[in-house]
Formats: C-alpha cells, structure tokens, sequence
C-alpha cells in the first residue's frame, strides 16, 4: 500500500471527511484490519482565505508547493489536496514535486463520463465556478460545464465562507442551494458537481432530482485505488 500524502486544513471540516472516506475505502477493498497509509500536513486557512481574497495567487502558490514538498519529503507516495479552490496552484505543485499529484477535477471528471452525462452543472467557490482551471479539464472529456447566474454565484460563494467552512449547515442554506440546482437542471444540466468539498457536507444525493457528484468522495476513493 502507498502512502497517501493529504495537504488539508481548507477546511478542516472537510479535510477529516477526506481522512474518513480514505479508510473506509480501504476497509472495503481490503477488509481484515487494514487502514490507510496517511501523512497530512494542515494549513492555517485563515492564511489561505486572505491570500485569496487579496489574489495573491502567487502566496498561495508558495503555500501549497511547501506543503507539498513536506509530504514528499515524509515519504508519501501521491499529494492529494483536500480543496476543490486551491487546485488553481496545481500546475506549479505539480512542477515542484517529483510524486503523482491527483487532480480533483480530473478525478470528477472521469466519474462523470462512467454516467454518460454530457452537460453537468458546477457549484464552488466564485474561484472555481468562474475561472477555467476547473471547468477546461471537465470540458477535455467532451463534458459540457454550465454554471449558476452572477447573483447566485456570489450567494454560493456567500454562503461557503460565512458559513460552511465554519461548520454551520443552516436549513435556509439548504433551500437555496437547492434552488439554484433547480435552475441548472432548468437549463439543461443532466448532474452537478458539488465543487467545494464543505458542499456535500449540506447537499445529499436525495436533496435533489439530478445526480450529484461529490468532488470529496470522488477524489478520496480515487487515491486509496491509486494507492493499493
């Protein structure tokens, strides 16, 4: 068995789901006492969320390469970053280490093409729904990405940072993030992706009438398969 390298803490709440789904995956595929190889290394996100709101992606960057390198430097055998966002740093994690890095999207996106989906709508942060880092690699499999209104963006976003990264799952939230599915599938959505790992945390499969892809699942199994 690998050892699986996690760089969490963005946010924490969803970074021990990560740590949760990896062993039960394990659990399944091997059975007996077998647990996970894991080394996480967690970041202050309120670092992190200033960076962001201050665009300075080039902080980020540095953040996300030290936090890597310190897992490859723990002998890990893949880096698998616990955000959806912050896999705007990839492309330069990716240049700075010399172990696999498994792309959240890439992973999403392959789960997707196994459903014969080609249009799916995109929930996350304004940084993953409005820029193409995310969406370009969903596109690359012949999936067609669609995205909430502007409005509705902000209210998205609004409602990870005020909210979910801080561990409150209010019922008004629900509502209306169940709202704005509604109007993706309205316009032509067959799926959508939950493309912030606190999404799942508030959003289940029965809460909706198209099928949900959870970015945290999707990725945390595809690590333990790579890993075994």
């Amino acid at each position: 068995m690998k050892t699986i390298g996690l760089i969490g803490g963005m946010s924490w709440e969803s970074s021990a789901v990560y740590y949760e789904l990896i062993n039960l995956k394990v659990r399944e595929l091997l059975g007996g006492f077998h647990s996970a190889k894991i080394v996480m290394v967690s970041v202050d996100f309120a670092e992190i969320e200033t960076l962001q709101h201050k665009n300075d992606w080039d902080g980020l960057n540095n953040k996300m390469i030290n936090a890597a390198l310190q897992l490859q430097n723990a002998n890990s055998d893949i880096i698998v970053l616990c955000t959806n966002t912050m896999h705007l740093c990839s492309e330069e994690i990716k240049k700075n280490i010399s172990i696999p890095f498994l792309h959240i999207a890439e992973a999403t996106g392959l789960e997707i093409k196994k459903h014969n989906i080609s249009k799916v709508g995109l929930l996350g942060t304004k940084f993953t729904m409005e820029k193409d880092f995310y969406k370009e690699i969903i596109n690359n499999l012949g999936i067609e990405v669609i995205i909430p209104d502007e409005k509705d963006r902000d209210i998205v976003h609004q409602i990870i940072y005020e909210e979910l990264v801080h561990g409150k799952f209010l019922e008004s939230s629900k509502n209306t993030y169940k709202k704005i599915i509604k109007d993706l599938e309205m316009n032509g959505a067959e799926g959508v992706i939950l493309g912030c790992t606190e999404i799942p945390l508030l959003i289940k499969q029965n809460d909706v009438d198209i099928p949900i892809f959870n970015t945290t699942k999707i990725h945390a199994e595809s690590a333990v398969e790579l890993a075994i």
